[in-house]
């Protein structure tokens, strides 16, 4: 683990988490959780009364993850070697992140992603997104035509409502890098084209 990343995971992503609304005794739900950037530093924000739930379909990813959170000695994580949060209850998570993921799924790969994080998140749940390699932002495969507002209207039209963007400094495979954070949650499907 490089010194960016220790840093990111024992102070700088507990402070961000916790500065997107996670709180002590949350469930939470890493989706794309590679080895764990996100869901280290949450471990710690939910503490022992929490759950993380990282969600990763990537076989290497997923050992390094395991052995990061033996490293840390974390034990209220959860890793769903998967591409999608199965086997969660409806209703049972209270922040669902995807950060740096959207880009690998098409559109009609993302709204199944959207329609079932809305489906296991409580009724006041929140879904925060880092859409990074959309358009103007290092675009990269599905995203690399899609605008930060088009990003934004396809995940209101699957029942969200934005609450909040910001410009955040956040971790980047192993760097820091400054990108926008979309904070939705649980609403009425909007009226969109079909």
């Amino acid at each position: 683990m490089n010194a960016d990343v220790k840093r990111w995971v024992e102070r700088d992503g507990p402070r961000f988490l916790r500065q997107i609304g996670a709180k002590e005794g949350q469930e939470l739900l890493d989706f794309g959780s590679g080895e764990g950037h996100y869901a280290l530093p949450a471990a710690k924000v939910v503490g022992r009364r929490g759950k993380v739930y990282a969600v990763e379909r990537d076989d290497r990813l997923v050992v390094e993850l395991r052995q990061l959170l033996d490293e840390y000695g974390i034990s209220n994580v959860v890793v769903i070697h998967s591409d999608s949060p199965v086997d969660l209850p409806s209703d049972s998570i209270d922040i669902a992140l995807c950060y740096d993921v959207i880009h690998f799924a098409d559109q009609s790969g993302r709204k199944r992603i959207y329609a079932e994080i809305r489906r296991v998140l409580r009724e006041q749940g929140q879904l925060s997104v880092y859409p990074k390699h959309r358009q103007n932002d290092e675009p990269l495969m599905e995203l690399a035509h899609s605008d930060l507002q088009a990003v934004i209207r396809e995940i209101e039209c699957e029942g969200f409502v934005l609450e909040s963007k910001s410009i955040e400094e956040l971790m980047h495979d192993d760097y820091y890098n400054k990108g926008y954070v979309l904070n939705f949650r649980k609403g009425d499907r909007a009226e969109c084209p079909a």
